[in-house]
């Protein structure tokens, strides 16, 4: 039984400078990049991890471990964005690892077909993440309502509720209005797009409540223009805050982990 296994990025088209290029590249765990060539010119970006931190039990439990986490998905990032900045990739999920090459070859050359369709949905475009965050404190107040003479203690909170949950409805209405502008940007700009779900607790780290978490895969040329259109939504809607990254490689768009031989959790065949 090795004591490696084969880590992949994600997969690429060969050409003569690729192999030179991901050389320079340092992977997971700091271990060079290497190429693995398929059939009809396709590879797979990979390199060789240690078999007892990524045989699947071990695995599982060290991806609860959010210090190695954080390590191997900046290695895994940093490798697809350099593909990405070079040519076409079709990243993989994290800690997608292979028993060695030969199997993850096995795996490209049984899919190919799949491969290359998705390589050539994705050509060409980049991914936009696009959310919107909801703070009701951060509309502006309402104007008291006319004085009564005199209200109890009950009666004054009361109120304060109802206007408070007033505030709320009124800012979560202009999201929604928010993100069907947005919506109508992805309609006119984007080819695919991916809804996410809402960050909540510790993955929440932004002020306010985040009510959309979607991606899209936009051709390169329409960039700036979908990223202008999306920045426009919240236009004159208080209390709504949109939150747009990329570009990035198109993570969203990664094949499904059943579709690529292992599973998210780096369980490899």
């Amino acid at each position: 039984m090795s004591d490696l296994m084969t880590y992949v990025y994600g997969v690429t088209r060969a050409d003569d400078a690729l192999a030179d290029r991901v050389a320079a590249l340092e992977g997971v765990v700091g271990a060079p990049v290497h190429l693995v060539p398929g059939g009809d010119g396709l590879v797979l970006v990979a390199s060789q991890v240690p078999a007892e931190d990524f045989r699947e039990q071990t695995l599982r439990r060290r991806l609860e471990d959010l210090d190695w986490l954080t390590e191997v998905a900046r290695a895994h990032h940093g490798v697809v964005e350099a593909v990405a900045a070079y040519t076409t990739v079709l990243p993989l999920r994290l800690a997608t690892v292979y028993l060695d090459d030969a199997r993850a070859r096995e795996v490209l050359d049984s899919g190919r077909e799949l491969f290359a369709d998705r390589l050539a949905r994705l050509s060409g475009h980049v991914e936009w993440g696009v959310k919107v965050y909801v703070d009701p404190s951060a509309a502006p107040e309402t104007p008291p309502a006319p004085t009564e003479a005199e209200l109890s203690p009950g009666r004054s909170y009361l109120r304060g509720r109802r206007q408070q949950q007033r505030v709320r409805d009124t800012v979560h209405e202009a999201a929604q209005r928010a993100a069907s502008g947005i919506e109508a940007a992805g309609r006119e700009y984007a080819t695919e797009r991916a809804r996410h779900r809402v960050q909540q607790g510790t993955l929440a780290e932004a002020a306010g409540e985040n009510v959309v978490n979607d991606a899209y895969l936009v051709p390169l040329e329409s960039g700036e223009a979908f990223r202008a259109e999306v920045a426009r939504a919240a236009d004159g809607l208080a209390g709504v805050r949109i939150e747009i990254t990329g570009p990035w490689a198109p993570y969203s768009f990664a094949m499904a982990s059943e579709e690529t031989g292992g599973d998210a959790a780096g369980a490899g065949p």
